[in-house]
């Protein structure tokens, strides 16, 4: 193996074994007891006060400076960073004046974890730092940290190539800790929703991800099997026909947060595995949803950024209720000058070429649709905004419109040129919905590899009655992208997909 470690990992490895021999356990199983953090310490020191006098405290160490018997240094916890004073004639007792010597100046590297006791105290400098009067070695580091430099104020030698990044996330979290605010964002954006949700009274519910069938989208899905049962099964692409089930019964609410699985590309918008809540409610319908969706989205803007106005890139989006909307004809005829609404296939096809929209043979009527509102009008979509009243042929899951012939009861919502969630006043007809699954199947005999399957039991528990239902899906990746001034959806994901790593050969140029 040491034909590939880098010269500083082979001593990192040598100063590891001179640790076990001085007797002292580098990875030790007995509790250190922290009773504060950097951040507590940076805000609430009083100097007056003479708070902080005895300190417990574990972090990174991510820069040392030793001056003879004394040291600086910076340790770095979940939070943030603070400077650390060390004397040898503190911690050590006089028998062990060598082993300081030995451990701190030899053996204590950038990146291994301590533990220290001590005081704040505030330098000639101004910094506040603590004295150490104790050390511990709580974890030696193996692998030396790509050091973020800094001069002038300016950040260089920064770890900043995104597949690194992405690819060694706790790398990423450690040299660069600013990127922890979208997580934490992320975060607070899902419990916002989850405790809007929770206070109307909905039930947060969980549905397989292992499913014989795969429904409720558009989609691509992943296959496997199951040996036990001998049979194929899919990862989830949407949870929705399972949480019909228990709107079926008796339910009168149920959402989950979701994550789900499409075998499809990838891209700064797309990852293949992702998270969404879904929202089913009875007797409601999708122009009560829209509301729904308005009040529950400005909410998480504010809980997470204090106002309803959230900065993207160089945009200031407003999620201040009420919404634009348009229906998708509409938005089509206002970004194009088109009016596609009496069009059949095939004129709907010359009109997408004419646009310079590639189609092909596979595509029906509502995909051409979809194709030309996703090319033409969705990137200029940048404030919150519901496109409504879609076509037929888009939704086979959506409740025919109630005065509009061909369309059905369908939104979605469009921000920062992207979708970020659809509703359906929910079909519950099931005449209707087998032939809707019918009309599927058909497309999928034509090549189109999204189009769902028919799922006779969800048929067959509807056909026992499923109540005038509205329902939500949320994608909470993107929403997030938005929430967290993102550019990319990796930087929301902890742990994107990514292409295996290459491998060096041993004796390959």
């Amino acid at each position: 193996m040491s034909e590939h470690l880098s010269e500083l990992e082979i001593q990192r490895r040598q100063s590891l074994e001179e640790l076990y021999k001085l007797g002292i356990n580098p990875y030790p199983a007995e509790l250190f007891e922290v009773n504060t953090t950097t951040e507590e310490i940076l805000k609430s020191f009083d100097k007056e006060k003479n708070n902080f006098q005895n300190v417990s405290i574990a972090g990174r160490i991510m820069t040392r400076r030793i001056m003879g018997n004394a040291s600086f240094a910076v340790i770095q916890d979940s939070v943030s960073k603070i400077q650390i004073y060390i004397r040898r004639d503190d911690i050590c007792p006089e028998e062990d004046k060598t082993l300081y010597n030995i451990v701190f100046k030899k053996h204590l590297d950038i990146g291994d974890i301590i533990g220290v006791t001590g005081y704040v105290f505030t330098t000639q400098t101004g910094e506040l730092t603590i004295h150490v009067t104790s050390l511990k070695l709580l974890t030696k580091s193996l692998k030396p940290l790509p050091i973020v430099k800094e001069k002038d104020g300016e950040i260089y030698d920064a770890f900043a190539d995104p597949e690194l990044r992405f690819r060694q996330r706790y790398v990423d979290l450690i040299v660069n800790p600013h990127v922890k605010k979208a997580f934490i964002q992320r975060t607070q954006l899902t419990n916002s929703l989850r405790n809007f949700l929770n206070n109307k009274g909905y039930l947060e519910v969980e549905t397989p991800i292992l499913q014989p069938l795969y429904g409720g989208a558009a989609a691509k899905p992943f296959k496997t099997h199951h040996n036990t049962l001998d049979m194929t099964l899919y990862l989830r692409i949407a949870n929705e026909l399972y949480l019909k089930r228990l709107i079926v019964g008796g339910f009168d609410g149920v959402y989950e947060f979701a994550k789900d699985f499409r075998n499809e590309g990838m891209s700064r918008f797309h990852n293949p595995e992702f998270t969404q809540v879904e929202l089913y409610v009875a007797y409601k319908d999708y122009s009560w949803m829209m509301d729904l969706v308005e009040e529950m989205v400005e909410k998480a803007a504010i809980d997470i950024h204090g106002s309803t106005e959230v900065k993207v890139g160089e945009n200031i989006i407003n999620f201040q209720r009420p919404w634009k909307r348009y229906t998708m004809y509409e938005a089509i005829e206002h970004f194009t000058g088109v009016d596609v609404s009496e069009m059949s296939e095939n004129e709907m096809g010359t009109a997408a070429r004419e646009m310079k929209i590639q189609i092909d043979d596979t595509m029906g009527r509502g995909k051409i649709i979809d194709e030309i509102f996703g090319e033409m009008c969705e990137p200029h979509l940048i404030q919150p905004t519901f496109i409504t009243d879609y076509p037929v042929e888009m939704s086979p899951l959506a409740k025919k419109h109630r005065s509009k012939p061909g369309l059905v009861e369908r939104f979605e919502g469009i921000c920062n040129g992207k979708e970020i969630c659809n509703a359906f006043s929910e079909l519950n007809d099931p005449i209707d919905q087998r032939k809707r699954f019918e009309e599927q199947l058909e497309l999928g005999k034509r090549g189109d590899e999204e189009a769902m399957m028919l799922d006779e039991d969800f048929l067959r528990s509807i056909e026992y009655g499923m109540p005038p239902t509205a329902g939500l899906g949320i994608g909470i990746d993107r929403l997030a992208m938005i929430m967290t001034n993102s550019n990319s959806i990796q930087d929301v994901l902890f742990f994107p997909q990514m292409r295996p790593e290459k491998k060096e050969e041993a004796g390959e140029e």
